[in-house]
């Protein structure tokens, strides 16, 4: 249940590392957002080719999928913060480059999937030391409430950073490279300004066996275990976003216009629910708040598989974001808090492949089950799908419907892998 945060409990503008790196995330988020639409659109424009469209998103995924495990391992041995520095530097570089190559004219497509392949390098070691940052920066019971808070920044860069791209690339895709330049700078500079106390423990040299390690952690807490596979096949099965450009057109008979308010619905009703969470404490029951989301977001999905109205589907949308939202927060809060900091950044890399992975096969999966029965019949499967997959996880890991609080646990937790 969540109730207004304690009186005794200082809110987040109180911890001056977290404000800063809560507007580090929103500038870089910004910036990457704006990215991603010049791309594309300078990309078909170059070739007028909708497969090079999709070499924009492999050139992004491969990196990410390859060097997961390896970067967990690079955060938890080394400092993050000048690890995460280091990247966005890396990545400023690059896009930097692109706004010099397409102000001078000399940007080709290879030159444009290069510099692209080098930004998903840096963000690929860059996520899993990012997410193993915020632990550190606010006390345990505070912790929930910064989740919720960093997610809203990552949803207003999602939902206002592509409409201000398009609007900049008027001007030229140079003008939208030299605007994202201009944020991930402000972002470097705040992090490199971060008061951040990591110790790296003693340094390990890269075997299997420490790459691994996150694995091998998981694996043996069915807690962690029971939150992130809940949250990869809750997403494989809730798919009906990359639907929507179908039943934008032939179930709902709207237009552009209509399309764009079906891709934000969801991200409105997810940055809402965020704003509530952070100033608002989850004080008990919630294992069973969790499934109850996951549950909400299949049902959601549901109505919005049936609506043949657009108000509905706006509607069923903006929930599906919001029940996203809080198992999002809780999901993220339970797994960092029974994780030591010596282990969070290659179970975050661990986690981060789950999210990479569900969301990539979701698509793939809703499409080819929507080529076969349909778009409606996909996406009811989806949502009844994931309704049968918190039943069976409530069944398969009670520890998780007897949690009662995110810190301080009442089951024992095994000891720390090496």
């Amino acid at each position: 249940m969540a109730h207004d945060a304690p009186a005794n409990a200082a809110p987040l503008r109180a911890y001056p590392a977290f404000v800063h790196f809560w507007i580090a995330r929103m500038a870089s988020g910004f910036g990457f957002q704006m990215l991603s639409v010049a791309v594309g659109w300078q990309i078909y424009a170059l070739t007028g080719n909708a497969f090079d469209l999709g070499l924009v998103g492999l050139v992004q995924f491969v990196p990410s999928l390859l060097l997961a495990l390896p970067a967990g391992h690079i955060a938890d041995q080394f400092n993050r913060r000048r690890i995460v520095v280091t990247c966005q530097a890396l990545e400023w570089i690059a896009i930097a480059a692109l706004a010099l190559g397409s102000w001078q004219g000399w940007l080709s497509e290879t030159g444009i999937l290069t510099l692209l392949f080098v930004i998903g390098l840096a963000r690929a070691v860059e996520f899993p030391t990012r997410q193993a940052m915020v632990p550190g920066l606010v006390p345990a019971s505070v912790l929930p409430r910064a989740m919720a808070m960093n997610a809203s920044a990552m949803q207003v860069a999602m939902i206002a950073g592509p409409a201000a791209g398009g609007f900049l690339y008027v001007a030229g895709p140079d003008a939208v490279y030299a605007t994202a330049a201009m944020l991930y700078l402000v972002s470097i500079v705040l992090l490199a300004r971060l008061r951040y106390d990591h110790r790296p423990p003693r340094r390990e040299p890269a075997t299997l066996k420490t790459v691994f390690a996150g694995v091998s952690f998981i694996r043996a807490r069915p807690a962690i275990l029971g939150v992130i596979s809940l949250d990869l096949f809750a997403v494989l099965l809730g798919g009906a976003t990359a639907l929507l450009p179908i039943f934008a057109r032939d179930i709902l008979h709207t237009g552009p216009w209509g399309l764009g308010l079906l891709r934000a619905a969801p991200a409105v009703g997810a940055l809402l629910m965020s704003v509530w969470l952070a100033r608002r404490t989850m004080q008990r029951r919630v294992g069973m708040i969790m499934f109850a989301s996951v549950a909400g977001f299949g049902v959601a999905t549901v109505v919005f598989a049936l609506s043949h109205v657009l108000w509905l589907s706006l509607l069923a949308l903006a929930a599906l974001g919001a029940f996203d939202m809080v198992s999002m927060v809780i999901r993220g809060a339970l797994v960092q808090l029974d994780t030591p900091d010596e282990m969070r950044g290659r179970v975050s890399a661990v986690n981060s492949i789950f999210i990479n992975t569900s969301n990539q096969l979701g698509e793939f999966e809703s499409g080819m089950i929507a080529a076969w029965i349909g778009a409606v019949g996909s996406a009811l499967v989806g949502g009844l799908g994931t309704l049968v997959v918190v039943g069976l996880w409530m069944w398969m890991f009670p520890v998780l419907r007897r949690r009662q609080t995110l810190e301080n646990p009442a089951e024992e937790q095994p000891p720390a892998s090496p």
